[in-house]
């Protein structure tokens, strides 16, 4: 199965695109404000055995535009499970990466045991641990990078258009590669580029990314949970991360030891191989 299309889910549509056959896999990307286009081909040799479900979530790259109020972790995690209902899914996991992570913890609180498994990859149980985000950019080198990434997080606060958020993610992913000159960087624009949503990066920049705030209801989640997470990872520190899965009643952790946020591209055959095994035991 590869196919494009539009998903009703109540109060808005959402865009999905679909990947190969087997046990469904939900996927839910970064940002906020990118679409399923971040996790470019990375991802597809799991559709020898997966149904992946590449969603882009409320309001970003192709889903309908719907009134920001809508626009929480709390609605996009409810989101997950009206996608999984109207596509008549009945087992399915859900695997969401970075501010998608985010969505993917919030909708196993709020949702105990509707996905069969979570995989929380480069994500956190709370804001607190983003203040780290501030130490690390301070230590962050060269200088001239450090200026870049500093700078382009204040333009977030009014970014207008897609080309300007592109522009944005362009200056901000040498922080996320364990190597800032990593020549994967370059490699990783070409297969994502997709459509950014400039007005839902604003509305949360201008929030300070607040809303994940769910480690004091951790131990309600029912279901097996994957945590992942990169060693050097200077935004979503492993760390919380690891706080996170001890706050978990039925965890696996992972690290990956060469990996800083971008752990599926980094270290991609390894995290193809863990994600691939944690769903073969729960399936």
């Amino acid at each position: 199965m590869n196919k494009a299309h539009h998903v009703n889910i109540g109060d808005t549509r959402i865009h999905v695109v679909e990947r190969g056959a087997g046990f469904p896999l939900i996927v839910l990307h970064g940002g906020p404000g990118l679409d399923h286009h971040m996790f470019g081909d990375y991802l597809d040799p799991l559709t020898d055995s997966f149904r992946l479900i590449l969603v882009d979530q409320r309001a970003q790259g192709l889903s309908d535009m719907c009134p920001p109020e809508t626009w929480t972790l709390e609605q996009m995690a409810t989101d997950v499970k009206s996608l999984a209902d109207a596509l008549g899914l009945g087992r399915y996991a859900v695997l969401g990466h970075s501010f998608g992570a985010f969505v993917a913890l919030q909708n196993a609180v709020d949702y105990p045991g509707a996905a069969a498994v979570s995989i929380i990859s480069s994500g956190l149980a709370s804001a607190k641990y983003l203040e780290k985000v501030w130490e690390n950019l301070a230590k962050f080198e060269p200088a001239s990078l450090r200026e870049q990434v500093t700078e382009s997080w204040e333009k977030e606060k009014t970014v207008q258009t897609r080309e300007e958020a592109d522009a944005l993610l362009h200056e901000q992913l040498p922080m996320q590669f364990r190597d800032p000159f990593d020549p994967r960087i370059p490699d990783f624009e070409r297969r994502t580029a997709g459509v950014s949503s400039p007005d839902v990066l604003r509305k949360f920049a201008n929030a300070d990314y607040g809303g994940i705030e769910v480690e004091h209801r951790l131990h309600t989640v029912t279901q097996p949970v994957l945590a992942l997470a990169g060693r050097h990872d200077r935004t979503c520190v492993v760390e919380g991360a690891q706080a996170m899965a001890k706050g978990l009643p039925n965890a696996e952790f992972v690290v990956f030891e060469e990996s800083a946020h971008m752990t599926y591209v980094e270290e991609n055959e390894k995290y193809l191989r863990v994600v691939r095994e944690f769903l073969e035991k729960h399936m």
